[in-house]
């Protein structure tokens, strides 16, 4: 029998015929068998764990077949001591079921850092210090010194403080420093459009401090306070271009857009 008759052969068509059908067979329970293995196309929406403890979260994630693993801690003064303040995935993101979600808690305990060597030092070096560290710098006063901004004592509420001390991370610490002549002055910073973190790093680099901080109506959530802008200030920087060292300067604040924009254009 030549080739050619062979391939139009009766047989040879009921034979491929079949392998056809086994193949598409095979093929079918294979991709069916993936995909409930896999469960193709199923997913579990993520159930948002802040402010709950681990053992909350855990009970949770265990009736939608979940699994929970805490990864981090860290403190924050508006958080429950031990409850959950972030996660990953983040909340409502589908994942499949058994998906191991990382929590991040609030610790127990403020985090504790260690105060620098910051007297007989320039105010320039402390600052630097101070950040680095996680401090905050408070108030700048002044006392009369042969060297000129020369940090001459640390204090918290006027208690002298020792370098070494352990302290809370963000504690806000008070700089004496040195100035020579008195009566220096320095140029006021334009404040108005900047965040109150804006202003007060602003008003830190030009050896001031910050005054009081007046929220308007605008202003119910923290995270109002947070994305706020400066619309007016006092002293006036239209009106007053320096003014002594260690002064404070008083501001108001808005989350009032159209109050915001009136206020820039002046």
């Amino acid at each position: 029998m030549s080739f050619t008759r062979f391939l139009t052969s009766r047989a040879f068509l009921i034979n491929l015929l079949i392998a056809v059908v086994l193949l598409a067979a095979i093929i079918f329970v294979t991709m069916t068998g993936l995909g409930n293995y896999t469960r193709h196309g199923q997913s579990t929406p993520v159930p948002d764990f802040t402010g709950l403890k681990p053992a909350e979260a855990q009970k949770i994630a265990q009736q939608l077949s979940l699994k929970v693993q805490v990864m981090d801690s860290l403190f924050l003064d508006d958080a429950a001591p031990g409850a959950v303040v972030d996660q990953v995935p983040r909340p409502k993101r589908g994942v499949k079921q058994n998906r191991t979600i990382f929590l991040t808690i609030n610790s127990t305990q403020p985090e504790m850092v260690t105060l620098p060597q910051l007297t007989d030092i320039s105010f320039r070096q402390a600052q630097v210090l101070i950040e680095n560290s996680g401090l905050r710098i408070g108030n700048i006063s002044y006392q009369p010194s042969e060297f000129d901004n020369l940090v001459l004592n640390v204090q918290i509420d006027s208690t002298n403080i020792r370098p070494g001390k352990q302290l809370t991370k963000g504690t806000a610490v008070n700089l004496i420093v040195g100035r020579q002549v008195g009566n220096q002055t320095t140029p006021l910073p334009d404040l108005i459009g900047l965040t109150v973190e804006e202003a007060q790093s602003a008003l830190t680099a030009a050896m001031l401090n910050t005054g009081v901080i007046i929220y308007d109506e605008s202003i119910t959530t923290s995270e109002d306070s947070l994305s706020a802008r400066i619309w007016r200030q006092r002293p006036n920087p239209r009106a007053t271009s320096s003014i002594l060292l260690g002064s404070s300067v008083d501001f108001w604040v808005t989350a009032d857009q159209l109050k915001m924009d009136e206020a820039l254009q002046f």
